[in-house]
């Protein structure tokens, strides 16, 4: 079993799974699928509000942000309240908001099969809704639909969560190793980050202390 995040340009990784780990199931992260969500409901957010502000309608967007892109059963009252206003205007940022939820319904899909055709109506509705960041995103679904469906293969039982954790360890050590000058002087740094791997040999020394 293999899970990767899904980057916007996956092709070289791709080959290096086939060439590496060509029996291993390659699940795409569901998290991070959501996350390009949320980014292009942002972006339409951000165009939208700055027109109807040259137009006058400054408070219409106003304080939407993040009632628009975080999950309902964590919004406070005062987001709820504001959601269910801005719910009631025929915008751009509203209908992205619909898509991004219906889309939620792709993840209780119970056979790879019903995840793909749910997919493709979904892909189907943005094209045809006209927001491009909305549409960029079906896009890049579309291409890697095979992909996106290993998770339900897969039993819908894995998360790339442990992965992630690891990862981050890395690129904060990576950056904290700023200014080493050898790949063996970032190993070492990485062997005292992550903790649980065994301990990297004692470097040798001009002279023996004891």
């Amino acid at each position: 079993m293999l899970l990767r995040r899904w980057e916007s340009g996956p092709n070289l990784d791709l080959r290096v799974i086939v060439n590496k780990a060509g029996k291993a199931v390659h699940v795409l992260h569901r998290f991070h699928i959501m996350g390009h969500l949320s980014k292009a409901i942002d972006e339409v957010h951000a165009q939208e509000a700055k027109q109807l502000n040259e137009k006058g309608f400054e408070l219409v967007l106003t304080k939407t942000r993040w009632p628009l892109l975080n999950r309902a059963e964590n919004l406070t009252d005062k987001q709820e309240t504001k959601l269910s206003d801005v719910l009631k205007y025929n915008l751009r940022s509203v209908r992205s908001y619909l898509l991004k939820e219906e889309f939620r319904l792709f993840w209780s899909c119970t056979s790879p099969y019903w995840a793909g055709q749910f997919l493709d109506t979904w892909c189907a509705k943005v094209m045809r809704s006209k927001i491009d960041p909305m549409k960029k995103v079906a896009k890049m679904l579309r291409r890697h639909t095979p992909l996106r469906l290993n998770w339900f293969r897969a039993k819908r039982q894995f998360s790339s969560g442990i992965m992630e954790g690891f990862n981050t360890k890395a690129k904060l050590t990576t950056r904290k190793a700023y200014g080493f000058r050898t790949y063996y002087a970032a190993e070492i740094a990485l062997y005292h980050a992550l903790g649980a791997l065994p301990a990297p040999p004692v470097p040798k020394t001009t002279h023996e202390l004891f």
